[in-house]
């Protein structure tokens, strides 16, 4: 049995560290490289950055700020927040990260999954998957773009598509349990662990 990972995910928004509800309404919180130095501290297992607006406003992944948190980070790093191509994932991994996390644009161009998985190795594709449960029903649709946009696609079939593309990990958020301190969605994780291999 593997021992539980307490992986923290920081959300970065204007170079910030912000904390949202529902996706909405980001309030500041503080310095992301504080944020880091006390984690180092609690020696959590892994540590996942996410710049919110990056994919929303097309603006290129932060290289400066990521470079600083990669050289503050006292463990495994995980950006996510701007990634389009394989060439911005490899200069990420080349600043001292060790995964690089891509959301809407794993929707839109699947095939970049494959790509980067290729160039960077499997293990270092993480797929961050935001879920939203339907109005009817008890399925749960992926959304992109911070939660404004419905792909329409059931988280789960999403899941295996994005394994065998080549994706080493997945993070799932439940867009309706963010922010409001009531746990996680642990039976939707369950099915999603029933899923996929990975």
């Amino acid at each position: 049995m593997l021992r539980p990972r307490v992986i923290p995910c920081l959300l970065i928004q204007d170079s910030g560290l912000v904390k949202t509800v529902r996706f909405k309404e980001p309030k500041y919180v503080g310095d992301p490289i504080n944020a880091v130095r006390i984690f180092n501290e609690k020696e959590a297992d892994e540590l996942i950055v996410l710049d919110i607006d990056a994919t929303v406003q097309g603006n290129e992944p932060n290289y400066l700020q990521i470079s600083r948190l990669a050289a503050e980070c006292r463990m495994p790093l995980c950006y996510g927040g701007g990634v389009r191509t394989v060439e911005q994932a490899r200069k990420i991994i080349s600043l001292g990260v060790e995964k690089v996390a891509i959301s809407s644009i794993a929707l839109e161009n699947p095939d970049l999954i494959s790509s980067i998985s290729e160039e960077i190795g499997r293990q270092s594709v993480v797929v961050v998957l935001d879920t939203k449960q339907k109005m009817l029903g008890k399925s749960h649709d992926v959304w992109t773009h911070n939660g404004t946009r419905n792909t329409k696609r059931n988280v789960l079939d999403v899941a295996l598509e994005v394994e065998k593309l080549g994706a080493g990990e997945i993070v799932l958020n439940s867009i309706d349990n963010d922010g409001r301190m009531k746990g996680y969605n642990v039976e939707l994780a369950r099915k999603l662990r029933q899923s996929v291999n990975i």
